[in-house]
C-alpha cells in the first residue's frame, strides 16, 4: 500500500488538494511538514465522507493564481520525500 494519494479536487468556489494518507495517525504531521509552501494559503483535517477512503483527509487550500497542477507535483515530490526519508533504515 502506498503512503499516500492525492487528487485535484475542482470546486466552483476554490480548487483544492485532497491527500488520503495510508496512517491518519500521520495527518498532524504532514500537516506541519506541508506548511512550508508560500503558495499554500490553509491545511485542514477533514474527515473523508467519499466511499472506498481513509477516515480523514488532509484538505490544501491554494492561495489566488498559484498553479494547481504545479503545486500538486511539488506537494507530492516532498511527500516522497518525507516518507523515503521517515522510512529509511536507521544506522544503529
Amino acid at each position: 500500500m502506498l503512503p499516500f494519494r492525492s487528487e485535484i479536487r475542482n470546486s466552483p468556489m476554490q480548487p483544492t488538494i485532497k491527500i488520503f494518507l495510508g496512517d491518519v495517525s500521520l495527518d498532524s504531521r504532514i500537516k506541519k511538514h506541508l506548511e512550508h509552501f508560500n503558495e499554500i494559503d490553509a491545511i485542514e483535517i477533514r474527515n473523508s465522507v467519499e466511499r472506498n477512503r481513509v477516515d480523514e483527509n488532509l484538505t490544501v487550500f491554494l492561495k489566488d493564481n498559484v498553479d494547481i497542477n504545479r503545486m500538486k507535483s511539488s506537494i507530492d515530490s516532498s511527500l516522497w520525500w518525507y516518507f523515503e526519508r521517515e522510512y529509511e533504515p536507521k544506522d544503529v
